[in-house]
Order: C-alpha cells, then sequence, then structure tokens
C-alpha cells in the first residue's frame, strides 16, 4: 500500500482491537461493524491520524476486562468508512503488515494501545514476485483439498478467477474467509512466509476432508 513500503512508515504504538475470530493478512480486505463505544473512540481517533489499526485475537489468561493478547497480530489501515443512521461504523481495514505486542501502554484510554514490533515480518511489505512460492505439485495437492473441503459444505468458488489470481491473493482470499476455529486462523496468521501459509491452509483443508474419498479437482496452475 502506498505510503507503507517500510517498516519505518508504520507507526510505532498502535491501538489494538481484540477480536478472537476475525483475520486480517497483509494485503487482506477485513470489513467491521464497530459499535461497542470504546472502539467507536479508537475509530474517531485513528481517523485524525495514520487511519492504523491492529487486529489481534487472545489467549487463555488475564482478566475479562483485558484478556491477554495472542503472540502475533496484524497491523491494517483503514481504506473505507461509513456511518449508519444510528451511529454505527462500517469499515474495511486492509492488512499491512504483522506484528508481535510489547509492551502495553498505561494509557487512561476506554482501548487497548501497544508497543508494535514488525521486525519479523519485514517480508510483509515485499512486492509479491519477491516472496517465495510453493511448486507445481503442492499447488494440486491444494486444489484436490479445497475441492473435497467446499464440496463437503456445499460451497463453490469461481474456479475460473482461481485459476487466473495471484497466489497470494488467493491464499489470502481463502485463509481469511473460511470458516477455521480461532486457533488455526492463528496458525495461519503466524506461518512464516506465503509458502508456509500455504502449506498451512493446506493442511487444514485435508484435515477437515480426510474423510472425503473424491480426488477429482481443478488444478491450479
Amino acid at each position: 500500500m502506498a505510503g507503507f513500503r517500510r517498516m519505518a512508515d508504520l507507526p510505532q504504538v498502535i491501538p489494538v482491537f481484540p477480536l478472537d475470530g476475525a483475520l486480517l493478512l497483509p494485503g487482506g480486505e477485513l470489513p467491521l461493524q464497530i459499535f461497542e463505544p470504546r472502539y467507536l473512540n479508537m475509530v474517531d481517533d485513528v481517523m485524525g491520524g495514520d487511519r492504523i489499526i491492529g487486529m489481534i485475537q487472545t489467549r487463555p489468561g488475564g482478566d475479562r476486562a483485558r484478556p491477554l493478547l495472542a503472540a502475533v497480530g496484524c497491523a491494517g489501515r483503514i481504506t473505507s468508512f461509513a456511518e449508519t443512521s444510528d451511529g454505527r461504523y462500517l469499515i474495511t481495514l486492509t492488512g499491512l503488515c504483522r506484528f508481535e505486542p510489547g509492551d502495553e501502554l498505561a494509557l487512561r484510554m476506554p482501548y487497548r494501545q501497544v508497543r508494535a514490533r514488525y521486525e519479523p515480518f519485514a517480508d510483509d511489505l515485499a512486492e509479491e514476485d519477491e516472496k517465495s512460492a510453493p511448486p507445481t505439485e503442492a499447488r494440486e495437492r491444494f486444489a484436490r483439498a479445497l475441492k473435497r473441503y467446499l464440496n463437503r459444505r456445499d460451497l463453490d468458488i469461481d474456479w475460473e478467477t482461481a485459476h487466473v489470481a495471484p497466489l497470494e491473493a488467493l491464499v489470502t482470499s481463502l485463509a481469511m474467509g473460511l470458516p477455521f476455529a480461532p486457533q488455526e486462523k492463528q496458525a495461519l496468521l503466524q506461518a512464516p512466509d506465503l509458502a508456509g501459509r500455504f502449506d498451512v491452509l493446506t493442511t487444514l483443508l485435508e484435515i477437515d476432508s480426510v474423510e472425503d474419498g473424491d480426488d477429482e479437482s481443478p488444478s491450479l496452475q
């Protein structure tokens, strides 16, 4: 995204939105409906600045009001904004770069803020053609697993579009859109790179469809 090509372009302190089951990946778009007062306040504040929010899941521990944060989240920028007649905000976050939540700021704010460590995920800001991609055999395995997964749920995708979509865009869309459990979404988020995320996604699809014997599938080449 223009203006965010280097880690130095990203803010060191970001507000975080802990939301289990919601996955934001670099390059992905996550629509959100904001209605809690503290998060309406958060959106108001970031809209006057860099528009960046850190999406993150929680982990067991902490208190109910401030549960412990997962080891990795993803910073996203608000790229669309609308307000409804009853005061809700409809926003879209576009993923920029993953982060590790560092120290949490002890501020009197209704929402939480952390120091974000982006260094382990510098490759998130690389152009797609600079990222590693899986071999053809792995893509064929993925296509078989995806077809079985979709068949079991009576779901479908536009296979013609899938054939021509850039691999990263396809993996990101499926990882964010398919109904995986929170811990599975976290595994997808924490995969080291595109090839790793592709492998995690393939494994999750295969585990789900292990009892399905349908091996026919269009090839994603």
